[in-house]
Parts: structure tokens; sequence; C-alpha cells
């Protein structure tokens, strides 16, 4: 079924705003070596294979994978395999990369893992695992909003057209009864599309009045004098929603199951580590960030975002679903076709072996 102008001009937008580079790399900036990802000795290549090229953020959502790189987590995994890293600012860009083969497994977001699927017509992706849920709020001026009746008026910025937050936060407009046309963000709200990395000036500047935004955003908003008007967790059932996915392409997929599988163990190892080990995981977290960055986080930040996100091997499925529908009632997604997304079988072999549950796909897996 052929996209509709609207969902064009999404993809448009979306492709064309700026991925931000620590050096000209190709899609992502490389993240560097750490002392920590040595190939033990005597280690064998998985499926023949030199390198698995891996995406991330640099964001703490996506702190599996920060950690997972810092802690040498996935090198070890993939034995005499080369992890070859590349960190990624927006979902259209790491999208790009996996179609064209600069990487062959990713952390992303689940609006730009549906808006990938669904634009190829379920031919390029499949997600793979969970890895974070929550780590979104809506933060606001205390001296212009009260509450969250105060919202209607004011200018609050989400980081990208089409984005997670952005359809959430377009999705709580239209609950409260209010009306903003999607794509220019004009309405009883004022939708301010900011990327993160400016989203603290603008605040700063008066030019927004909030965001609704994920970690660390969120925190600094806060450390600038921002109040914390709503966690987006708290309008999920059991405070659970997708925030990071696991991706790789079909291609990678289907020619070497075992480095996927080596990949998803990494990850499954990491989250019990994180969840096991908080105040030492933040810190791996916080200590890749600068070192894929140049700058950490200072703790007045670090600490409350590191604290309301959740850690899992669970893609909460059924959230994901949910979160596609909320973008097609903003009119930014056609009803998309969403069976075959998932490919959890990987996953769910590792976690049996691990001795820990499996986990659904909601009834959008491989038939």
């Amino acid at each position: 079924m052929p996209a509709k102008p609207a969902l064009r001009r999404t993809f448009a937008v979306m492709a064309a705003l700026p991925l931000l580079t620590l050096a000209a790399c190709g899609y992502g900036s490389q993240a560097k070596d750490d002392d920590t990802a040595k190939v033990a000795a005597g280690a064998q290549k998985i499926d023949g294979l030199d390198s698995v090229k891996i995406g991330y953020f640099g964001n703490l959502t996506h702190g599996t994978a920060l950690v997972g790189v810092n802690k040498g987590y996935f090198q070890k995994a993939l034995g005499a395999t080369e992890a070859k890293y590349q960190v990624f600012n927006a979902g259209p860009s790491e999208i790009e990369a996996l179609n064209s083969g600069s990487i062959d497994i990713g952390w992303i977001g689940p609006s730009p893992a549906i808006n990938g699927f669904t634009k190829s017509k379920g031919t390029n992706l499949r997600i793979i695992g969970g890895s974070a849920s929550g780590g979104v709020k809506l933060v606001v001026n205390p001296d212009k909003i009260k509450t969250l009746k105060d919202v209607k008026g004011k200018k609050i910025a989400t980081p990208q057209l089409g984005n997670t937050q952005d359809v959430a936060f377009l999705n709580w407009i239209a609950d409260q009864g209010w009306k903003v046309d999607a794509e220019s963000g004009k309405g009883d709200v004022s939708v301010v599309r900011t990327d993160n990395k400016v989203t603290p000036d603008a605040y700063k500047s008066g030019s927004i009045d909030g965001a609704w935004v994920p970690e660390p955003t969120a925190s600094k908003l806060v450390a600038e004098g921002a109040k914390v008007l709503l966690d987006e967790a708290d309008l999920w059932p059991d405070k659970k929603f997708v925030i990071t996915n696991i991706i790789v392409s079909q291609k990678f997929l289907k020619e070497h199951p075992k480095a996927v599988e080596a990949v998803l163990k990494a990850s499954v190892e990491t989250n019990k580590w994180i969840n096991a080990n908080s105040d030492a995981a933040k810190a791996a977290a916080n200590a890749q960030l600068g070192i894929d960055s140049g700058k950490e986080l200072p703790a007045a930040v670090l600490d409350p975002a590191w604290k309301s996100i959740q850690f899992t091997n669970d893609p909460l499925a059924s959230t994901l679903n949910t979160e596609a529908e909320h973008a097609v009632k903003a009119g930014l997604l056609e009803d998309p076709l969403l069976t075959g997304i998932y490919d959890l079988t990987p996953l769910n072999t590792v976690l049996k072996a691990a001795g820990e549950s499996t986990v659904d796909d909601a009834g959008l897996g491989v038939k």
C-alpha cells in the first residue's frame, strides 16, 4: 500500500535532519576502542566473520549498548570477530546505515524501527530484542506551567518530527481534547521540533516553555531550573513501555545467526550486570558517553536520569503496537502491517540457556 503524502513528507523531514558526528566517518561516529574489549587469546571467529558492526545512540536510554561496549561484553561474546561500533543521533540515519550494510545490528527507538519496517514493506529489519523502558518526561518552566492544563498555549519541544517522543506527545495532546497539526506542530500547543543537543539552550533562552524528551535531556533541563510535570511511564500499564529495541538486518540474521546470538547473549549478560550493579553500571555508561562524545554527564544530571530507566530483555511488543497506533492517530503513519517485525527466536534461545524467562512478540512475530 503506497504511503500517503503526509507519511512521505515525514520520512523526508526525518531523513534530512542532521546527524551529530564526532568525526566525518560515514553514517555515524566510530566509538573509540576500550582496553576492556581486547580479544581473548585463542578466541575463534564467529560465522567466519572478521567483524560485526553495531550501532547505538549516545543516550542513557541506550545504556545496554553503552555498558556493553565499555565493559567489553560484546567483544567477549564475539571472540576473534571484531566488534565495531558507530554512534548515531538520529533514527533515520541508523536505519539508512542498516539498509546499506554500514551496520549489522543496532539499538534504536520504536518509531524509527516501525518506520523502517513499514517503508521497506517488511523486508529490511527485524526487532530481535528489548533493551530499555521508560526514561521519558515532560519537563516545564515552573513559572509558566504549574499544572497539566497550563500546557495549552505553550511552546513544548520534542526531539524530531515523527520520532518516538514526538508521537507520544501528540497522542497526549489529543487525549486532552486539544488540536495540533502534526506536521507543522501548530495548534492548541506549539510543538517545536528541536534537537536534544540544543534543547537546554532553547529552554534557557525562553524560546520553549518545556519539552517532552528522553534522558538525559530531561534531567539537563531540570538542572537548569525546569521541573518534571509528567513521567511518561505513568501513562502506561505497569509503568512499562518500550524506549529502545535491538534491530538487525534480515540479510545478516539469515546469513549469520550465530553472530546474532552472540550479540544477544552479550546484551542479556549486560542487562543482568546492570540490574545487579546499578551504580557501577551508571558509571560505565557515563564513561562510555565521555569516550564517545568527549564529555561525561555531571552527577546532578546522571543520577536522576539513570534512575528513571529500566533495562530489560523484553521488547514489550504490545507497547510498540500501541505506539504505532498513536502514530496512525496523529496522522504521521498509515495503518501499518507489523506482522513479522519481530523475530525473538534467537533471544529466547539465549534466555533459555541462561535460565531466564522467555519473552513474547504480541502476535507480531515471523509466521
